[in-house]
């Protein structure tokens, strides 16, 4: 079979249409370490298709510099504070087309591997000055460069790695509408006061109303405090964090936004992730033709070094090894689960060294019911998403989710917690869903093994004690619509709002 070559676009964007900066430490394929990096590539190019004018930038890290389309300097930058000087690299996007800024600064960015962390898992200890640079190139860029040849209308930031640029760029007239997006408020960019006084920010930023925040400075909190608008990446989610048990001590200031704060639900790429056109997994399939997803699973089983097992319940899991994403209660629920000897687990992830080396224990203790991968293959992702029966997902909070959109579109019913996205993309099996072909994966209440187990056992026995009623829990799954055109156009209305609020600000200071 000759396997697609995704087509580059550019959608040149309407006249008309809204000239939009998306701000991101990360975006596939470039760099990625999680759910925003999907996102950070796909809303820009959604909304391209839309007509309007929507560029990404981020850091210049080596594999996105070695990715990049078309690349070419357009000017370098004196930024406050820094080493050396910057470069700005424009290029396109190799998926979309998307132009995409790049800022080169060598001293900086120039770290093979994760953009956050060393080889060993710890944080850079530089992270602060590197982010502020990243932050302040943006506000150079955002309130437009000559060299560049365009300003554009809306800045929109992704977490705490941009969150000081609304910060910087408040007070400046003419500044564009700022959008400010949390997509996991546990992750805050927080440093001591030491920091703060060395990487040379305003002294005015430092107050309960700046970005102090219990006598450390927090990154995030420059984005939710002085951006036009907030926003979350799900509806449950952007409630969940306005409570003490999820705000990370922010509840109150988000609380405080009211109107200025909401949820909007993420999309994937359909371009990316579609089993009728998917080039990385062994066989494509669509809900017609469900029965080819055997073929996937049977390749999965063999390159996870288990027994080809057709009858086997095949679970998987793609994720962070860490306690927000549960894989404990994974761990807790494997010994009894694993006495049927019907049952398979296949893992990939990193993470906590701990949790690693207990998925490699019962690996080795359960050679035939177990597949441990530790590290992140994008194209493995895929296969374990086509090849698996279901997909575990026990998130102690979650504020979007992929995996569970993923996991749909490839008839791979989720077995998920109740919480953030998953609450909102996935309608759990009863009798009452079930009997009207609703269904589309399965939820449970609390984060402990038990319930945990209890969904994986409903699971497993409507898996081999009613086929027709998985095959269409399945292909309902399959047909559920989370494209990113209609997350995009939630987002021009937040725009649309950031705007006028901008405008009211600009009015009010000229009156």
């Amino acid at each position: 079979m000759e396997l697609p070559v995704p087509p580059i676009s550019p959608a040149l964007p309407d006249p008309d249409g809204l000239r939009i900066l998306v701000a991101s430490s990360e975006a596939h394929p470039l760099i990625k370490t999680g759910g925003l990096a999907d996102v950070a590539a796909s809303l820009p190019a959604a909304l391209r298709q839309l007509g309007h004018d929507a560029r990404l930038i981020m850091p210049g890290y080596p594999s996105a510099l070695r990715q990049l389309l078309e690349p070419k300097t357009r000017c370098e930058l004196r930024v406050p504070g820094a080493r050396t000087s910057v470069r700005i690299v424009e290029g396109l996007h190799p998926d979309h087309g998307l132009p995409v800024y790049l800022v080169d600064a060598p001293d900086y960015f120039h770290r093979e591997g994760s953009p956050y962390t060393d080889i060993s898992g710890r944080d850079w200890g530089d992270n602060p000055e590197r982010f502020l640079l990243f932050c302040r190139t943006l506000a150079q860029l955002a309130m437009g460069l000559p060299a560049v040849g365009w300003r554009p209308e809306v800045l929109h930031a992704n977490d705490w790695q941009t969150g000081l640029t609304p910060a910087l760029m408040h007070d400046l007239p003419e500044r564009p509408a700022t959008v400010f997006t949390i997509h996991n408020l546990a992750y805050q960019g927080l440093f001591d006061r030491a920091t703060f006084d060395r990487i040379g920010l305003p002294a005015a930023l430092w107050n309960v109303a700046g970005i102090e925040f219990h006598e450390r400075m927090s990154f995030i909190k420059g984005g939710i405090v002085f951006s036009d608008r907030v926003n979350t990446v799900s509806p449950t989610y952007a409630d969940e964090i306005r409570t003490p048990r999820f705000g990370c001590g922010l509840d109150g200031l988000l609380r405080q936004l009211g109107g200025r704060f909401s949820g909007i639900l993420n999309g994937i790429d359909y371009g990316v992730w579609d089993p009728q056109t998917d080039p990385m997994i062994l066989q494509q399939f669509d809900a017609e033709h469900f029965g080819l997803k055997t073929e996937n699973k049977l390749k999965l089983q063999r390159e996870f070094g288990l027994p080809r097992h057709e009858e086997a319940f095949l679970l998987g899991y793609v994720g962070r090894l860490v306690e927000q994403k549960g894989v404990d209660l994974i761990l807790a629920i494997l010994p009894e689960l694993l006495q049927d000897a019907n049952v398979q687990v296949v893992l990939q992830g990193v993470g906590d060294r701990h949790t690693e080396q207990a998925l490699h224990e019962v690996a080795r203790t359960y050679p035939r019911q177990v597949g441990v991968l530790i590290g992140y293959d994008e194209m493995r992702a895929h296969r374990v998403e086509a090849g698996c029966d279901s997909f575990l997902m026990p998130s102690r909070f979650e504020p979007c989710g992929l995996n569970q959109l993923y996991s749909l579109r490839y008839g791979t019913p989720p077995i998920a917690h109740r919480t953030g996205g998953l609450a909102d993309t996935i309608t759990p099996v009863d009798a009452e869903t079930l009997a009207a072909g609703t269904a589309t994966g399965f939820l449970f209440e609390r984060s402990r093994p038990e319930e945990l187990h209890a969904a994986v056992d409903q699971a497993r026995r409507l898996y081999r004690e009613q086929p027709e009623h998985w095959r269409r829990l399945a292909t309902t799954g399959m047909m559920q619509d989370f494209s990113w055109e209609a997350s995009a156009q939630r987002y021009l209305r937040l725009y649309e709002a950031a705007l006028e609020e901008r405008q009211a600000q600009a009015d009010a200071l000229s009156a």
